[in-house]
């Protein structure tokens, strides 16, 4: 066992000084048990205490000059948030019946031990291990307490590929039967607690193939049903994989592109030509919202990225397949996963635009390199996700071709992508002059009305601005005139 901090051991003394005043048998469970024989820094403590929990967790709360959160009322679950040099959460849980009896209600066997408080404290801790978890911890096996631990809450379906994936464990076979056997209930857990979950797992190296385990043992499809119609949806043939296979591997691709893991289909030159710096790097490590950022957010969207193809797939009469409108409608779709899985807004907006716009990167290469207009019209559009969607465009090329991908055709491809990076950069760079001419003005010298119009012309001249077509009022002026032509033309015509 290692050493547990001295600011936590100074909080636990305070803990047990509170609770033998009032002759309350206390006992350290669960992860920190865990977490403890494995000599792992955890900064979560669950307390079970023989005693009201949520009255306890308040007295200690005052005593350590720490905050009081009630959980859950109903169960009496209360957690005492400190903040030292780091954020300690202490949660408090009741039981009556013994430790024995409340090891017995936990879910698996490696977070079913426990040890006396006092014990922690004076050095001379004896486990408390009914359901043999020290020896799981030895064989590294989440193992299942009992046969209903998922029937009485599906959420820990999640949470033990969650903890295998974090502790570099194997699901025990039989607990895998049974979660393959209750896979059903995970579609009555709570929407709040399934994202939270997910997001744990998103956030593991090695994402893209946790996400396959769970389709294995059929929780994916039960938490998202909307993949399951991606299942043996046929794409042309430049496609290596069906709809489904392909956005699991985007999502692996996408987290290969991170440099988070390596990519079975994917040797480490391919990321000698893939445009990466620092800046790029801190911009996906950016917090997007609670426990989620830009990365792991990046990596939701390629798995969501062609989501609407089964609903949008048609047969031309020379037997060609297309999905027309299956980014636009995607996105539609993606925000109700998210939202059901109560995901936050600014999440869902960012995987919004993922969805929607992951096309529109070769769809700018038409014709050579895009246009300084191209380019910037591109990242207004995305909002701030264009550097995300860039990525997302060549996680789904590298998923779309797989082992028979093309090194020339992938360096063209991130020839573009970094064009359209640097381009953007420079445009970022340079500070645009006095704004050349205002609504005011184009009302004054067309006698336009308020409304749309002057919008869209003002957003004409500022994008010539960039593109370095025009620098003087002048020169504005007269661009705002021939639009207007245009369009009256196009009226007459």
């Amino acid at each position: 066992m290692s050493d547990i901090n001295q600011d936590l051991l100074g909080f636990l003394t305070k803990v047990s000084a509170i609770l033998t005043q009032q002759n309350c048998p206390a006992y350290v469970v669960g992860g920190f048990v865990r977490d403890w024989l494995l000599d792992r820094q955890t900064a979560d403590v669950d307390i079970a205490v023989c005693g009201d929990a949520l009255s306890i967790a308040q007295d200690v709360a005052e005593a350590v000059d720490g905050r009081y959160v009630l959980l859950d009322e109903a169960n009496r679950v209360a957690r005492v948030v400190v903040a030292d040099e780091q954020m300690w959460h202490l949660d408090f849980s009741s039981f009556s019946d013994g430790i024995q009896s409340d090891l017995a209600r936990r879910d698996f066997t490696i977070d079913a031990m426990a040890v006396e408080l006092q014990g922690v404290i004076s050095g001379s801790a004896q486990l408390i291990d009914p359901f043999s978890g020290e020896s799981d911890l030895k064989e590294r096996l989440v193992r299942a307490v009992n046969q209903r631990i998922f029937v009485e809450d599906g959420a820990r379906l999640l949470r033990g590929v969650r903890l295998a994936g974090e502790l570099g464990f194997r699901i025990e076979p039989g607990t895998e039967s049974l979660i393959r056997r209750d896979c059903r209930k995970a579609k009555l857990v709570s929407g709040e607690r399934l994202r939270e979950e997910m997001v744990r797992i998103l956030a593991l190296p090695g994402s893209g193939e946790m996400v396959r385990y769970l389709d294995e043992l059929g929780l994916l499809t039960e938490i998202v049903p909307e993949l399951k119609e991606l299942k043996g949806a046929e794409q042309p043939k430049e496609h290596y994989w069906d709809v489904f296979d392909h956005s699991v591997e985007a999502m692996a691709a996408a987290e290969f592109l991170l440099r988070e893991s390596l990519w079975k289909y994917g040797k480490e030159d391919l990321l000698k030509v893939t445009p990466w710096s620092e800046e790029i790097s801190r911009h996906f490590d950016e917090e997007v919202s609670s426990g989620s950022n830009r990365r792991l957010m990046l990596k939701l969207g390629a798995l969501l990225h062609d989501i609407a193809k089964p609903a949008t797939r048609t047969v031309d009469e020379t037997g060609r397949t297309r999905f027309l409108g299956h980014a636009k409608q995607g996105a539609a779709m993606a925000v109700g996963v998210l939202e059901r899985l109560r995901f936050s807004s600014r999440e869902i907006r960012l995987v919004e635009n993922l969805v929607y716009h992951h096309l529109r990167p070769a769809q700018m290469s038409n014709e050579g390199l895009p246009t300084s207009r191209a380019v910037y019209r591109y990242f207004r559009d995305t909002e701030d996700a264009g550097i995300d969607v860039l990525f997302v465009a060549l996680a789904d090329y590298l998923a779309t071709h797989g082992p028979r991908l093309d090194i020339e055709e992938w360096q063209q491809h991130n020839q573009l992508i970094g064009y359209i990076l640097a381009e953007h950069v420079k445009q970022e760079a340079e500070i645009l002059p006095v704004r050349l001419i205002d609504g005011h003005d184009l009302m004054d010298i067309f006698g336009l009305s308020p409304g749309r119009l002057i919008g869209e012309l003002l957003t004409e001249v500022r994008e010539a601005q960039v593109a370095g077509e025009l620098s003087t009022r002048e020169e504005a002026i007269a661009l705002v005139r021939k639009e207007l032509g245009k369009r009256q033309c196009g009226m007459a015509c």
